[in-house]
């Protein structure tokens, strides 16, 4: 996921000069990338279902890693254009792929945990980015070559060998824990009782077939309940995607040098991290979700504020602690918020569908959050901030919505005579 990333850090280093487009084409750019994941999202998840982790995802790091090294060669607005849709096309499916499979490994009460830390590697990604931009872009001139474009490929071959490892040595699935190489990781009897125990906790994760069902694609897609995920998702994450392509020419408007911006943009990111884990231990620990994404929505919600009325200030020390925290705090609830959806299906089909569902909201806010911050609004971009803040607040909302349906509908299960224990999670 360095690749996402690397992108803001590469306008620091004269991109625009260099591959001829403007901001306001870069946000395009941006939002195509999104696009592009957002249209493959369900289709992705189908064919994981059919043919597993192992071939899907490791085919899909692969593909995104020679698309993400070769655009260190791209020069000019259609070029530009066309390698962002096609690396969004190449990662699309990623995320809740690797979520899906999460889910058939592990417990509910052991889940949420699980999500936070699958999290962490796309947040570690984003906090070493400006700590690996700072020291690669400083390559500029090496055979010829910019400092952004030495980011790009070095990032791509990562990337790509992260794949064929992956392809190498991740087992096919619980029931067949088995690498490329025929390595076993756990006998017959660990075996039994991994898979067991995951099913007597949830039964509904059994997948006995290679396809989801027609019925559970609609029963998906018409289920009213993920309306406020869904809006909780777009409306908090929009402004994550300005924080990815902006954070770094933000903190160099506050003073500082272009290189240095990108590292000190990281730290925000390492706080993020160790918020995540707490998050998402705490929201298993508990056993509950809804509260814990309601905390995490609610800080987001008073950084953003914050962050909207320090722009006039002229203490640029104040102002970059403020946006470390909104870069810290922005999408702490996330993953919790995640595993609050895939606990309320019904069926492995129908969890592997919403958790596509949940994946393509969080990049239609990229599609969103792209053009929140305009060239003619820089550079203290008021009017991106107010809309932030607005964004940042329907998603406060949603918060409370979704908290309260399922109080409601456990609620009227239980008046109904469906016994003590609640039919949603919470």
């Amino acid at each position: 996921m360095l690749i996402t990333y690397g992108s803001g850090n590469a306008l620091t280093d004269f991109f625009f000069k260099d591959t001829g487009i403007t901001q306001n084409q870069f946000n395009i750019g941006q939002q195509l990338l999104s696009l592009g994941i957002v249209l493959l999202e369900v289709p992705s998840n189908y064919i994981l279902y059919r043919v597993g982790p192992t071939k899907w995802i490791s085919g899909q790091i692969i593909a995104w890693g020679l698309v993400a090294t070769f655009q260190a060669f791209q020069h000019g607005v259609p070029a530009f254009m066309i390698t962002r849709l096609l690396l969004g096309l190449m990662e699309s499916g990623f995320i809740p792929a690797g979520l899906y499979t999460i889910t058939r490994w592990y417990k509910n009460e052991e889940t949420t945990k699980r999500f936070a830390w699958f999290f962490i590697g796309n947040g570690t990604a984003q906090a070493c980015s400006g700590l690996v931009a700072y020291g690669v872009l400083q390559m500029r001139g090496v055979s010829g070559l910019g400092g952004w474009q030495w980011l790009f490929i070095l990032e791509g071959i990562l990337t790509l060998t992260v794949g064929v490892i992956f392809a190498l040595f991740f087992p096919r699935s619980p029931t067949n824990p088995v690498n490329l190489f025929k390595k076993r990781y756990f006998n017959e009897r660990e075996t039994y009782i991994l898979v067991s125990r995951v099913l007597l906790d949830d039964p509904t994760k059994e997948q006995g077939r290679k396809n989801v069902t027609g019925v559970e694609l609609k029963r998906t897609f018409t289920n009213w309940r993920l309306i406020p995920h869904v809006l909780i998702t777009i409306c908090g994450l929009a402004p994550a995607a300005v924080m990815m392509s902006y954070a770094p020419t933000l903190i160099k408007t506050y003073g500082y040098g272009r290189l240095r911006s990108n590292a000190m943009v990281s730290i925000g990111s390492w706080i993020a991290l160790i918020m995540y884990v707490t998050w998402g231990w705490a929201a298993d620990k508990w056993g509950r979700r809804g509260p814990l994404v309601f905390l995490g929505m609610l800080l987001w919600w008073i950084f953003a504020l914050c962050n909207r009325l320090e722009i006039h200030n002229k203490n640029n020390k104040i102002r970059f602690v403020v946006l470390c925290l909104g870069v810290a705090f922005g999408t702490v609830w996330h993953a919790v918020n995640g595993s609050w959806m895939a606990m309320n299906a019904r069926s492995a089909g129908e969890r592997s569908i919403t958790l596509a569902i949940f994946i393509m909201s969080a990049n239609t806010s990229g599609i969103v959050g792209s053009q929140l911050f305009q060239a003619k609004d820089g550079p203290l971009y008021p009017v991106g901030w107010s809309i932030i803040v607005a964004l940042a607040s329907v998603a406060l909302f949603m918060t409370v919505v979704a908290n309260v349906q399922y109080w409601l509908l456990n609620r009227k299960v239980r008046g109904e005579g469906g016994g003590e224990k609640d039919l949603y999670q919470t």
